[in-house]
């Protein structure tokens, strides 16, 4: 098929819900994907945070591989020696305590299982989020998710979940009741627009759940698996949630969801009460266990920190020199370039010139690279981001010249 006919039949056969840019891509390799023409890009999105290893890493290849032939389906109803290891490999790594783990298939499932595992634990409905806050789709997930364009054609979503404004720990001990269940945030607001909360807060929130006796609840999935430059964002702060939602990349790029929690927390759940058809699959669990080997073994969270930071420094540059540029935020390979206009024309003219980046927010470009992504890699993203900064801003200037 050519690329007109697979963009012809996506659009035909396909649900009309993604945003979809004008590319076929067909093959990827580490920080870069190719399309169906053989054009090249450097990708800044890591598919959504996924492909934080690179895409087709040899490890996750050579893993999937090897246990396709093996056996591909099992469910949790038995037991399985690569979803024991990759259970084991697991809450090595995890912050000190979170060691029980439920397996499922997606960042939402995640939260789902959190949000029932909160009122199950404590016996109280109410969960308090975010304003700005983005947890996923199903409507648990959505119920905590704040964007109004994502929420309201659903109502009526779950009750007794409440938004606070965020950065301001105060509101948070205000908005807690007799009712109060748990605390859902992420370290990080990545879709609320790449939003680093002050020094402290994370700290302090703790602290008050640990008062008022509530759990908090860390929705790591896109800032876990190494992306801030730690292995989860939470200990850039030092602190610990009682549950913690992960997914993305911790299966090499294959579909996973993980709930990992205390152990008196998690064991509230009883026979039957959470489960998944494909909670554990072999497949993914092989491709987790290499995705973990590759993470430590190559040290990417550390080179997320190092490379992070000279990405960030020479975005700030572009800032400089850019007035469209209103501020530059992020931790490790987890970026945000807030402009000062809707950031569409910049996303095209990247892709255009071989970029792919992400939005965040009408006003936010936000760039997820891959760990692996090199400092000539970077330099090429910012030639690029400086081109096409320079292109918006001399076409808005001359749209508003007058005849």
């Amino acid at each position: 098929m050519n690329e007109k006919e697979i963009m012809n039949i996506e659009s035909r056969y396909m649900a009309n819900v993604f945003s979809k840019k004008p590319v076929v891509l067909t093959k990827g390799k580490g920080t870069l994907v190719w399309d169906i023409n053989g054009k090249e890009y450097i990708d800044c999105t890591s598919s959504y945070g996924v492909a934080l290893l690179g895409h087709c890493h040899p490890k996750v290849v050579a893993a999937v591989q090897a246990q396709a032939e093996q056996l591909i389906s099992c469910h949790s109803g038995f037991y399985n020696d690569k979803r024991a290891e990759f259970i084991q490999k697991l809450v090595q790594i995890t912050p000190k305590g979170l060691d029980k783990a439920f397996l499922s298939n997606s960042g939402a499932e995640s939260v789902e299982c959190a949000i029932k595992l909160a009122r199950k634990y404590t016996g109280k409905p109410e969960i308090i989020a975010l304003m700005g806050a983005f947890h996923g789709k199903t409507m648990g997930a959505l119920s905590a998710t704040w964007d109004k364009k994502y929420r309201e054609p659903f109502m009526p979503l779950v009750p007794e979940i409440k938004h606070v404004a965020p950065d301001n720990a105060e509101k948070i001990r205000e908005a807690i009741t007799d009712k109060t269940a748990a605390v859902l945030m992420e370290p990080i607001r990545g879709e609320g627009g790449v939003r680093v909360p002050p020094d402290g807060y994370l700290k302090e929130v703790r602290e008050i759940c640990d008062e008022k006796n509530v759990l908090l609840m860390f929705d790591e999935v896109q800032t876990s698996f190494g992306r801030t430059g730690k292995l989860f964002g939470c200990q850039n702060w030092n602190v610990t949630p009682d549950v913690m939602c992960l997914a993305k990349p911790f299966a090499g790029g294959l579909p996973i969801g993980i709930t990992v929690a205390k152990e008196n927390v998690m064991s509230s759940l009883k026979l039957g009460e959470h489960s998944t058809t494909f909670s554990g699959s072999p497949l993914v669990c092989a491709a987790g266990c290499a995705a973990i080997d590759a993470l430590l073994e190559e040290k990417l969270a550390d080179k997320a920190a190092v490379n992070g930071k000279y990405f960030k420094s020479q975005l700030e540059g572009l800032q400089a020199k850019h007035k469209i540029i209103k501020e530059v935020r992020g931790l490790g390979l987890m970026l945000g370039v807030e402009l000062r206009y809707d950031v569409l024309g910049v996303i095209l003219k990247a892709l255009g010139k071989g970029v792919l980046v992400l939005d965040a927010g009408r006003t936010v470009v936000r760039l997820l690279p891959p760990l692996v992504i090199e400092k000539t890699q970077i330099d090429k993203v910012i030639a690029v981001l400086d081109t096409v900064l320079g292109e918006e801003e001399n076409e808005r200037a001359s749209s508003t010249v007058p005849n």
